[in-house]
């Protein structure tokens, strides 16, 4: 068995696949696992995977002609936090380019099911943090916002706030991988590991508005009406840890 080891990133899975195939080895006798801790085979032979383009975007260009829609499962998967995504993903593909843009449909097969499956959490995970994102503004004007997911879904969720805050300056910081998108006014957004320079202190202005937000949501709260079950039900305990109004505000 040979085993191909690459990074955790969509472009580091995407070569792994195409080496795994170019090998010429047999699907049944290759494997891809993502770098960090796992359990060593003593008959196997692990190869590091180096991230190339032009590999990742022929592997795309195969998904994209097959469909949109396997191309964004595919997509979504990576973005898991599920050790095994990358083998899964691998065999996954591997029944797309067999059967097509029905592979979708047989969900019946354990690969495609542990695909789709990651695929949703990792949508469900990004749906809610469109909505539970919080900036603040800090000293310099920028809006800053910090969250902890726990898949890749900073990708999925910048776009959003691109499209609905073109002329804000803006950062989403990913406490979990140490990502962040950064956004100038009418331009692109982009993505950058660079986050140690961030600037973390809030305006004078900021601070009094977090301070009367903060104060609404006490006033507001009907002691007689709470239901902390219902709460956690709509707004899961995960996403409060960056949400203001969660922030030393007792009784919500």
């Amino acid at each position: 068995m040979r085993v191909f080891v690459c990074e955790d990133s969509f472009e580091g899975i995407m070569t792994a696949v195409y080496d795994a195939w170019a090998s010429r080895l047999g699907h049944n006798n290759v494997s891809l696992q993502i770098q960090g801790e796992y359990n060593l085979d003593l008959f196997s032979e692990y190869v590091t995977v180096e991230t190339e383009e032009e590999k990742v975007e022929k592997v795309v260009r195969t998904l994209q002609k097959i469909s949109e829609e396997v191309f964004a499962c595919t997509y979504k998967a990576a973005m898991s936090a599920e050790q095994e995504k990358a083998d899964n993903i691998y065999r996954f593909i591997v029944l797309a380019i067999k059967h097509r843009s029905r592979v979708l449909e047989r969900l019946n097969h354990p690969d495609v099911m542990k695909v789709f499956s990651m695929a949703r959490r990792v949508g469900t995970e990004a749906h809610r943090f469109l909505q539970f994102v919080r900036f603040r503004e800090l000293e310099n004007g920028i809006l800053f916002s910090k969250i902890e997911p726990k898949s890749h879904i900073i990708t999925m969720v910048a776009p959003h706030f691109d499209d609905r805050l073109p002329e804000e300056n803006w950062i989403i910081y990913d406490a979990t991988h140490n990502l962040a998108a950064v956004h100038a006014k009418r331009t692109p957004w982009v993505l950058t590991r660079e986050t140690e320079l961030f600037p973390l202190l809030s305006s004078k202005k900021e601070a009094d508005y977090e301070e009367l937000w903060k104060i609404f949501f006490r006033t507001i709260s009907i002691e007689s009406r709470k239901n902390p079950n219902c709460q956690r039900n709509m707004l899961p305990l995960w996403y409060r840890k960056n949400m203001l109004e969660f922030d030393t505000v007792s009784g919500l």
